[in-house]
């Protein structure tokens, strides 16, 4: 019987954790930091690795990793959210380079960090996989192989079917592009070995402590009021329920299941011996890994949102959801088929209006943020945490210069407006998939429209 729920699959076998001791009343502390995530753990690394005697708080409301953290698809990879276009042409081209090396470089960071502090969370830098199985997808492949080569900094590589095929045997497989910045990694693991890290350095961690209001120099609970210089936004998806921020981030929603841990028959036949991250080209696109334990976990949209940006708690998705990618895993690997889905699970993610994420502070009054990562965010966290760092601090480093910091951009429409934006857009990638596996030689039309009324690049 599947598991629905929980949190998510990453947390099963050692259960979801005890929550913390709440805030026992009214503080005071030099930096509060609103979100146990990877940005606001990465944030109060950082910054007390750079100032030990700062006084740094972290407000959570469940525990650490509740949220996206502890529900991802486990892809540390060197994505610019938003792709680099409309920074080029924003900030040039030399910005844009040194903005993706900076995100490469993050990858190693992580990991640098996680053996530096002990955290064992099954990192595997094998680089991603992009596979194309149509003509349509095969057209679209090619078209971002000629992106990619306007910029060496990402690294990829454009792969035969035969070479694609060789490194993980996707059924239908006509081509691929491989990235080698990209670390295969348990979610979980990471984010609670960080907490565990940022403990050891001084910095308590108050769970089960929710934040309702962020505002100049208090973050207000109901267990009391923190009163800070500096309070840095870490929600992410759930900004959306911080008062008067309602429409700063959508909240989209992501689903994931997991395969029971398959025989070595199966993996003669798929291979992925590099545990290569994996995703293919469809607009409605799926993500894959293959984990420590050699289950395969893919990852898909679902029900991308919720009417007036409602959050789930405990992570169920949907039947539907299930069935869904279930079917493309079966798909993809007939040989899984047979083979039982163990877990369940579904998170949340945010989305600017633009689809940018950002990193910013203002010294005037003293509130910071950092997210709106799009479901890209695992290694840009770590990014966005240093950035804080030196924005908080002063330092007039060359990460307050890159392009996604002090960005402000619109808030989204009231409702029915997003709800019904964003039911169209995937309704229109959906069918556009369907015309592409049906034989369609190039990008479907809908798809097209579906990117104009997504907002991207706005």
């Amino acid at each position: 019987m599947t598991t629905n729920g929980n949190v998510s699959f990453w947390y099963a076998a050692t259960g979801v954790p005890e929550p913390r001791p709440a805030l026992p009343g009214d503080l005071q502390a030099d930096v509060a930091i609103v979100g146990a995530g990877y940005t606001g753990l990465w944030t109060a690394y950082y910054l007390k690795k750079a100032e030990p005697s700062l006084n740094v708080v972290v407000l959570e409301s469940r525990f650490a990793g509740f949220g996206a953290s502890g529900r991802n698809g486990g892809w540390l990879a060197n994505t610019i959210t938003g792709g680099r276009t409309g920074y080029e042409r924003t900030h040039g081209r030399a910005a844009v380079g040194r903005f993706q090396e900076l995100l490469n470089e993050a990858i190693d960071e992580v990991c640098g960090v996680a053996a530096a502090e002990g955290i064992d969370a099954d990192i595997v830098k094998g680089g991603e996989l992009l596979v194309a199985r149509n003509r349509a997808q095969l057209a679209r492949l090619h078209e971002l192989a000629r992106e990619e080569d306007r910029w060496p900094e990402g690294g990829a590589t454009l792969l035969s079917a035969d070479e694609t095929a060789g490194r993980v045997n996707v059924s239908g497989t006509q081509g691929g592009m491989h990235v080698p910045h990209c670390a295969r990694i348990h979610p979980a693991k990471l984010v609670r070995g960080l907490a565990a890290a940022v403990e050891r350095l001084g910095v308590p961690i108050y769970e089960d402590t929710e934040v309702t209001e962020i505002l100049p120099g208090v973050a207000v609970t109901r267990r009391g009021r923190v009163t800070a210089r500096h309070i840095l936004r870490a929600t992410e998806g759930f900004t959306a329920n911080l008062k008067g921020l309602h429409r700063e981030w959508l909240p989209m929603n992501s689903s994931m299941v997991v395969t029971e841990p398959l025989p070595a028959e199966v993996w003669e036949g798929i291979g992925w011996e590099g545990r290569e991250t994996l995703e293919d080209l469809a607009h409605a696109y799926v993500y894959l890994q293959r984990t420590a334990d050699d289950r395969i976990a893919i990852g898909g949209r679902g029900v991308p949102y919720r009417f007036g940006s409602r959050t789930d708690l405990d992570g169920a998705t949907q039947a539907g959801t299930i069935g869904l990618l279930t079917s493309i895993l079966h798909d993809m690997f007939p040989a899984t088929r047979g083979h039982a889905i163990e877990h369940a699970w579904a998170g949340v993610l945010g989305v600017p209006r633009d689809w940018k994420a950002t990193v910013g502070y203002d010294p005037v009054t003293g509130l910071g943020w950092a997210g709106g990562y799009v479901g890209t965010g695992v290694t840009a966290t770590n990014l966005a945490g240093r950035t804080l760092r030196d924005l908080v601090l002063g330092n007039s480093s060359e990460l307050v210069s890159m392009p996604w910091a002090n960005r402000r951009i619109r808030r989204w429409e009231l409702e029915p407006l997003r709800w019904l934006a964003v039911q169209t857009m995937y309704a229109l990638y959906y069918g556009a998939d369907r015309r592409e596996r049906s034989g369609l030689p190039r990008t479907s039309k809908l798809a097209l429209l579906a990117n104009k009324v997504s907002g991207r690049g706005l």
